[in-house]
């Protein structure tokens, strides 16, 4: 029998959605039995080997790569979970949106005391910076959200076995509350 395939991806966010991963600690060794990762930073493959069917994003979108590894796992999964706050409505980062971007690049590169070099980066390899962070269901259809900045690793846990499980996410008060 085959196991069901995730991947994950980090994009405008603190890898912290990843740590809830790691964090489930022992059961980590359950969920290599139950799945295989393809495209992840848990297991280091860069690219899509093959599709997937189930698809975990942390982080929102803040630039042009973000943007395109989003749309890149939208295409490759068959549905696509938006972990925590970052990629549920832009978390930290979208701090910035109030702010013009290039005011946040000449404040980062031109005014900062720790920048040597008081330019702003301006190469053809770098991602452009969005106008704003945006939430992840703003520009591709996302089919699940888990809460949480971020989302505890038993929240992690019991919607993953269910995804996987083919079972509805049943997901109960005490895994998405916060005090």
């Amino acid at each position: 029998m085959t196991k069901p395939i995730i991947a994950t991806a980090s994009l405008a966010g603190c890898f912290g959605c990843h740590m809830s991963v790691l964090d489930i600690d022992a059961k980590i060794l359950q969920l290599i039995e139950l799945v295989e990762f393809n495209k992840s930073p848990i297991d280091d493959i860069k690219t899509f080997t093959k599709p997937c069917d189930v698809g975990l994003i942390e982080g929102g979108c803040g630039n042009s790569e973000n943007v395109e590894v989003l749309r890149d796992f939208r295409k490759n999964c068959k549905a696509l979970v938006a972990v925590g706050e970052c990629a549920i409505m832009g978390g930290l980062p979208a701090m910035r949106n109030g702010i013009p971007i290039q005011e946040c690049l000449e404040e980062a590169y031109l005014r900062c005391p720790t920048v040597d070099d008081k330019i702003i980066p301006n190469d053809e390899e770098l991602p452009i910076s969005l106008d704003k962070v945006y939430p992840l269901h703003e520009i591709v259809k996302i089919d699940y959200f888990l809460p949480g900045c971020p989302p505890s690793a038993d929240l992690i846990w019991e919607a993953l076995t269910a995804l996987v499980g083919g079972k509805p996410l049943g997901l109960t008060y005490n895994l998405i509350k916060f005090d």
